[in-house]
């Protein structure tokens, strides 16, 4: 019998316990439980560990706790899948308030089969708030196991099992709908169950993510949201994990047991209010999500086309922000991805008929689709087709494969695919022009099975350079151009040429190009708060440390400046309308509120400084983490191929003239290109180092001895980390 039609009760009889452990369920104070619950695969052993006060007090909560466990666990040695890497799932202090919008995230650590060092993620969903009212602050998973299992906890008996799990489906899809019927006790307890998962992709590419489940009572479906960057579903199935189980029942509007709720009522009534009053007229998150970034970028030259060549196209309208909104079902109370979130930007597509893959014919609920899936899918691959674009993200989330890595990657193998250096037989037989939707649904097919090229593009655009290059002679230099990656992790959706800001953004992230650590490219290019370069490199400091503190609380980053007071833009200019600061204060609130402890923008900052240094120091750690890993490829900058510059060429002969110096009478495009190019790498180089300077980093990027003093990381090990550095061992 296949795995599709086992019913619910034999799926759960082939279940064999392989370890048990009870607990104390609860024990919530002030948004903390100080305990951590560690799970040994290869061991089979689960236990309970106490979560020390000066870690605490020194890394806050959420990532801060998942940057320290993760230290202690690996070694410089240690690879993504050495049984010693973990998977660390952490919560937060005010994750799971109900008052506030966007306070349900789950923060995820690990180091990257991608990078090669530490990553992090964070994903809406039920689980870490259901984690923390069990009694965990996080899970922490080491080791493998045998064959594949699913870690169950259960927060109301206080019951935590290691279970094998020979027959539920493997890919999230079906495997969530089985779990979820499996563990709950009736349909009403539907709405109590979690569930990690992956897939198939992930198992067989490095661009594994993981989808994390709540229930939607409304359409009495499964849904999920992704932790998707840097590869963390491929260390997940390398596990054999097939799904994290939670079960919680009893969530109250104070689960927490809050020290001030006045104060957490306070900024909730102020923040609700606002996204009531103001979305429709602003970003509209209730109606389209992050949808309405399609046309904004759209219009400011920053949508990436066909392998970040352009920033524009002609047929975006037919993937454009108003496409989506008559496709997502709208006015859905369960559009929010933990309870009590006004904002309501989880939306779906509903009853879309699938025409390809192994459901090929059934009718299913697509989650999202959001900016960074559209601007990959339909721009970078030059397929403005929103049913392959429902199709291609669908099966992103059902294989747990990162659609944003996956995106990058099959944009820059079709412009090596049209450049000659990937042929016909290298694709065995795949046509992969840009525009060919039928070729990139094989390839994520082929992802999935671990087939044919599949396997090759699955490693993403570093390792596909690496063996462009050894294998088929490809040109270094110009593979490196135009291969958008950093660390090893794909860039996400954004076209940097004309943001200088947003490439230092990208550049110099803890983990890899990704736009949560430093979204800049809106207030730099498109709203112009920090005009000249000085303002670029003090919002290079400020704003990476103030969107790291979200993933130290367990808060979704959205209403912080997706949503804005009416007279923002009056009161403040520049960067400091940019900071929101109404929101700034709403967040100090809420910390206070919370744990009873005042907090200040500068605190903080100071929080965040902690973790953000001690995220950098553990790049150094594992072999990384100074200034050549901060290299972004030419095309951020600037154009790599001639039809780049002649998309352009008013606005870069005019830089040529102006700025450059150059008289460009009689010059060709090429000696053009030649000229403008030293000018906006000095530029960018330029940036980094103001920024390390201003971060309190030496001149290669590594925090100074008097920076790691100040923020009390100096921990035995991170001194003699830092004594190797200067004597030139690391």
């Amino acid at each position: 019998m296949g795995e599709k039609t086992r019913p619910a009760e034999e799926l759960k009889e082939a279940h064999r316990v392989l370890a048990s452990f009870e607990f104390e369920p609860g024990g919530v104070n002030r948004g903390y439980t100080d305990r951590a619950l560690y799970v040994n695969l290869s061991e089979n052993r689960i236990e309970s560990k106490s979560i020390p006060k000066e870690v605490k007090d020194r890394f806050t909560g959420g990532r801060g706790y998942g940057l320290w466990y993760l230290w202690q666990a690996v070694s410089r040695d240690t690879k993504w899948n050495d049984p010693e890497n973990e998977i660390i799932m952490c919560t937060g202090p005010i994750c799971g308030i109900t008052q506030y919008a966007g306070s349900g995230k789950t923060h995820v650590v690990s180091l990257s089969p991608e990078t090669g060092s530490v990553n992090d993620n964070n994903c809406g969903g039920y689980f870490a708030p259901f984690l923390k009212f069990s009694g965990w602050d996080l899970l922490e998973i080491q080791g493998k196991a045998e064959k594949d299992v699913i870690i169950l906890i259960d927060g109301n008996k206080g019951k935590v099992t290691i279970e094998q799990a020979p027959y539920e489906a493997v890919d999230t899809y079906l495997l969530v709908e089985q779990l979820t019927e499996i563990y709950a006790d009736d349909e009403k307890d539907n709405r109590n169950i979690s569930v990690v998962s992956s897939g198939t992709g992930a198992q067989n590419t490095r661009l594994g993510m993981l989808n994390i489940s709540w229930y939607d009572t409304q359409r009495k479906r499964v849904r999920v949201k992704q932790a998707a960057r840097g590869g963390t579903g491929t260390i997940f199935r390398d596990k054999k994990i097939k799904a994290i189980v939670i079960k919680y029942k009893g969530v109250k509007s104070d689960s927490n047991k809050v020290a001030n709720m006045d104060l957490v009522m306070k900024a909730g009534r102020r923040i609700n209010k606002e996204i009531l009053a103001l979305d429709h007229s602003q970003s509209r998150m209730r109606e389209t999500g992050t949808l309405y970034l399609i046309d904004h970028m759209q219009n400011h030259d920053c949508l990436p086309v066909c392998n970040f060549k352009y920033g524009s196209h002609p047929d975006i309208f037919k993937v454009g922000t108003k496409v989506w909104q008559e496709k997502l079902t709208q006015q859905e109370p369960y559009d929010s991805c933990w309870m009590g979130c006004a904002m309501r930007c989880s939306h779906g597509v509903d009853n879309f008929e699938l025409k390809t893959g192994p459901l090929k014919g059934q009718k299913v609920l697509v989650d999202g689709p959001e900016y960074e899936t559209v601007a990959g899918l339909a721009g970078n691959l030059g397929i403005f087709d929103p049913y392959f674009v429902l199709e291609a993200h669908f099966y992103c989330d059902n294989y747990g494969l990162d659609a944003v890595g996956l995106s990058t990657s099959i944009a820059f193998l079709m412009e090596c695919y049209e450049t000659g250096i990937v042929s016909k037989e290298m694709t065995q037989g795949l046509e992969l022009n840009f525009g060919n939707a039928g070729a990139a649904l094989e390839l994520i097919h082929q992802m999935s099975r671990g087939e044919g090229f599949g396997k090759i593009a699955g490693q993403g655009v570093h390792a596909c350079k690496q063996l462009f290059v050894q294998k088929y002679d490809a040109e270094p230099k110009f593979l490196q151009d135009i291969g958008m990656g950093c660390k090893g992790m794909e860039f996400s959706e954004y076209v940097t040429k004309e943001s200088l800001a947003q490439q230092g953004g990208y550049g110099l992230a803890n983990k890899g190009p990704h736009h949560d650590e430093a979204w800049l490219i809106s207030m730099d290019q498109i709203k112009n708060q920090i005009p000249t370069f000085d303002d670029k490199a003090e919002a290079l400091y400020y704003f990476p440390l103030f969107r790291t503190w979200f993933s130290l609380v367990g808060l979704c980053k959205l209403p912080w400046n997706d949503i804005e007071p009416a007279d923002n833009q009056e009161i403040y200019q520049g960067m400091e309308a940019a900071k929101v600061p109404e929101h700034v204060q709403n967040y100090c609130w809420l910390f206070e509120g919370v744990t009873g402890k005042p907090l200040t923008l500068e605190g903080l900052i100071l929080q965040s400084e902690v973790a953000h240094n001690f995220q950098r120091l553990f790049n150094l750690k594992m072999g990384y983490g100074t200034s050549k890993y901060d290299t972004i490829p030419y095309r951020a900058m600037g154009p790599v191929t001639k039809e780049e510059y002649e998309s352009r060429k008013e606005r870069y002969d005019k830089q040529l003239k102006e700025i450059v110096g150059l008289d460009i009478e009689g010059k060709s495009t090429e000696e053009k290109m030649e000229a403008l190019r030293p000018y906006r790498e000095e530029q960018y180089q330029k940036l980094c180092d103001v920024v390390y300077k201003r971060r309190g980093w030496d001149t290669n990027g590594v925090p100074a001895l008097e920076t790691v003093k100040r923020l009390k990381i100096d921990f035995p090990d991170v001194l003699k980390l830092l004594r190797e550095y200067r004597g030139g061992e690391k």
